[in-house]
Formats: C-alpha cells, structure tokens, sequence
C-alpha cells in the first residue's frame, strides 16, 4: 500500500475527534468500554454488527494469537481480544490510526492483549508461523499487491491456522461510483472479482475456501445509515467521524454500487494446510 492510501485514511487529529464525540456522547476517557466505542472504532462496512458476525465464525481459543491485517483503531482486535481470550497484534499502514488505537486499547485496558504497530500488510514485520489465526476486514480494496498481501498472510499463519477476509469486490458491472469510504475518486482502490480473490488466495496454498455473500447484509446497514443521516438522527460518535465531510455521499454511492452490481460484498474463510 503507498502513502496516499494512508493518507485518505488517517487524518492527523482522528483521535482528537473522538474524545469531542465522545464528550458529546457523555462519555468519559476514565470508564469508556468496548461496546461504547464500538459505534467509532470498527471502520469497516456495517461496524461492529460485521465484527460480530465475523466472530461467530472464527475458531478462536484461548491463549492464541491473531493477527489482525489492516487493523484501522483497533476496535475488531480488542472484540476479539475480550470476547475470546486471545492476543490479537494489529498492523495499520496509517499512523495517526496506529496512535489512535494504542490510545484506545489503554483506555479501555487492553494493552495487555492488544498491541498495534505502523506496517504494511504487503510486507508484515513478523516472524514465520508467528500466529494461529488471522483476518482483514475491508482491507484489500486498497491493496495493489494482493497477491503479496496474501503469501505474507499465509507465511506468518501457523500450519491449520485459518485466515478470513470481508471485502467488497468488483460487481459484474463494474466502475463504482465514488466517493467511496476506500477512495475518494477511485484512486488507491484495487477492487476484484471474488473468484479472482478465491484463485489468488489458492494460488499461495491457502485451502478450504469457503465464500459467503454478504451485500443484502450491507445493503441494509447502509440503508439503516441513509435513513438516519435523511432523518437528522445520526449520533455523535459512529464512523462518519472518520469518514469525513462527505460520509453522506460515500454512504449513498456504496449502497448504490450494490443495488447496481457494481459492487459485490464477500466473507471469505479458508486455512493453510497442516
């Protein structure tokens, strides 16, 4: 991933923005929870509904450790991290989100289980057969090389562990309008075909892939949001806070894309061979 994808993602004073949501939410820093930043902290289509619908098909356990690819502030490992007893080390190509995550983990006291560090997913920073399981949510819609993406994912997974992806992939009919949530004119956005993701992911040894289709699931969230923006109802704290000025469009373009073909929403779950 290149720096103007880092760029669109993590805006300097992400953090700053956060506390004011909160504050405005009557949150305080001293007894904030998981489940309070939950609505800001899970940067990905659908939030944390997603990362729980993900959860239930992970076979986690206690005391393993995952690797979370593209890990944004961090509110997917530190779900895991709680709900399983597991360590969960994440890896962002954005620093402010980097800063912003540590800053959270320590807020809500999950140092001890969460550790987020600056890297790219194309090159990860950890040793071989490092992890027992890990995943990426939307996060290979700004990868260039998936093909590297995938073989450093499939290098630093123990033998048997699974690796799970969510993305939205390209749509039969193609060129997404945008502004998107991934891209603002279509620039740093590397969206494919799910089956090409299926053979990529074969293509480094990856086996038992299994494929779910997930854009009534999206369709749905992004409608739930539209109605809320329409309505003047959205709360202060949520992802359109890191989103940005122009969330209401990006919103409206990716429940579009779907309704259009134009987008095709995917849970992808496989292993690497013992």
């Amino acid at each position: 991933m290149t720096d103007p994808i880092a760029s669109h993602w993590g805006a300097a004073d992400i953090h700053e923005r956060i506390l004011d949501a909160m504050r405005a939410s009557g949150l305080s820093a001293g007894t904030a929870t998981i489940e309070q930043l939950a609505p800001v902290d899970h940067i990905h289509a659908r939030g944390f509904a997603a990362t729980k619908e993900l959860a239930d098909s992970l076979p986690i356990r206690s005391g393993d450790r995952i690797v979370d690819i593209g890990c944004g502030i961090g509110g997917p490992a530190r779900y895991l991290a709680d709900r399983f007893g597991c360590h969960v080390e994440g890896i962002d190509i954005s620093e402010p989100f980097v800063d912003a995550g540590n800053r959270l983990s320590e807020m809500t006291r999950m140092r001890d289980r969460v550790t987020i560090r600056y890297g790219d997913g194309q090159k990860l920073p950890y040793a071989d057969e490092s992890f027992d399981g890990g995943y990426a949510q939307h996060v290979t819609m700004n990868v260039p090389d998936r093909d590297r993406f995938f073989a450093e994912a499939f290098r630093v997974l123990r033998p048997g562990a699974f690796f799970a992806l969510t993305e939205h992939g390209l749509g039969a009919a193609g060129t997404p309008h945008h502004p998107l949530p991934w891209s603002e004119d279509g620039a740093g956005a590397y969206l494919l075909p799910p089956e090409q993701t299926v053979a990529l992911l074969g293509a480094v040894g990856f086996q038992m892939i299994e494929v779910v289709e997930t854009g009534i699931d999206y369709l749905q969230g992004y409608r739930k949001m539209i109605s809320l923006m329409d309505n003047g109802a959205l709360p202060p704290l949520g992802v359109h806070i890191i989103l940005g000025p122009a969330a209401s469009e990006k919103i409206r373009n990716a429940a579009r894309n779907i309704e259009e073909f134009r987008t095709r929403p995917v849970r992808i779950m496989c292993r690497k061979p013992q």
